[in-house]
């Protein structure tokens, strides 16, 4: 089965998909060795690790590199997040067609204006895009995709722009019958509460995907209580790694020998394991012996 369906299957069951965030393939490939069921490959912690704001300033060239190496290196989906599309509906026509032949399985693309900022940035700017203009962007990414499982996510950010919930209804209903296989509702509140409402009271029949950053205190079986059906754990990657260099590299400048932080690092073994170097030794000695049946060498 593609990773395309396999994704898609799973939205379809009846347990909760659990998405980790990444920001490069290593931490891709962390999230996939922990029994995560895909990988979100994240705009603002990828913009995080070029050390540059969440705000539109990556090219999606910059952005697709990354996820084509989560995708190389990882078995599970990849849910790319792909802002507002890069542009109007030919530059989206444009990233479907990139991402869909990389091998990713899904984009998501939000319906604020060009440039963005993170929707949990406090006084950040949040205006979004024409219901209209929109849609025609989910429309081109429906007619350039090739993979009917390939999964085109439509992020609905009215309640981030604090425009309520009748317009966020409203634009989820447009969203789903412009195409959308999915909707992700976002909220900046730090309880649920607003989530649930959405959930409940919205007549659409697609997913609904949650990122629960911000209340996090949030319970999985309640979000499955409200037929919330994806929960995509965007950032905690990001933040943990952070925040364990700062203590490290804080701690390693005044020590006297490294071996007074080791317990605060993997050990080279960890990641030669990552890496897979013990196979690259079983490997070289696989050849060895079929040079030797060859002649080439003694």
């Amino acid at each position: 089965m593609s990773k395309n369906k396999q994704l898609r299957k799973k939205l379809e069951s009846n347990s909760l998909v659990k998405v980790g965030g990444a920001f490069d393939a290593m931490s891709a490939k962390l999230v996939e060795n922990a029994g995560f069921d895909a990988i979100w490959a994240g705009s603002f912690a990828i913009s995080a690790t070029h050390a540059l704001p969440d705000a539109s300033i990556l090219t999606m060239t910059e952005f697709f590199n990354v996820a084509s190496s989560m995708e190389d290196a990882c078995n599970i989906p990849i849910i790319a997040d792909c802002d507002t599309g890069y542009g109007g509906p030919s530059n989206v026509s444009h990233l479907v067609k990139k991402y869909e032949n990389a091998g990713i399985s899904s984009i998501c693309i939000e319906d604020k204006i060009f440039p963005k900022q993170n929707s949990l940035l406090e006084g950040g700017k949040n205006e979004l895009l024409p219901e209209k203009e929109f849609v025609a962007k989910i429309l081109a990414a429906n007619e350039a995709k090739n993979d009917k499982d390939f999964l085109v996510i439509a992020r609905v950010e009215a309640l981030i722009s604090d425009l309520g919930m009748n317009e966020a209804i409203k634009r989820a209903d447009a969203y789903e019958k412009a195409g959308a296989d999915a909707i992700l509702i976002h909220s900046k509140q730090k309880t649920p509460d607003e989530i649930f409402e959405f959930a409940d009271t919205w007549k659409g029949s697609l997913p609904i995907i949650a990122i629960p950053t911000t209340y996090d205190s949030v319970k999985i079986s309640d979000l499955s209580k409200h037929k919330i059906k994806m929960a995509i754990y965007a950032n905690q990657t990001l933040r943990a790694s952070h925040a364990s260099m700062i203590r490290l590299l804080k701690e390693m400048k005044n020590v006297e020998k490294i071996s007074d932080v080791k317990e605060r690092m993997s050990t080279m073994s960890e990641i030669f394991e990552l890496q897979k170097m013990y196979d690259v030794k079983t490997k070289e000695k696989d050849i060895e012996e079929e040079l030797k049946k060859l002649g080439y060498v003694n």
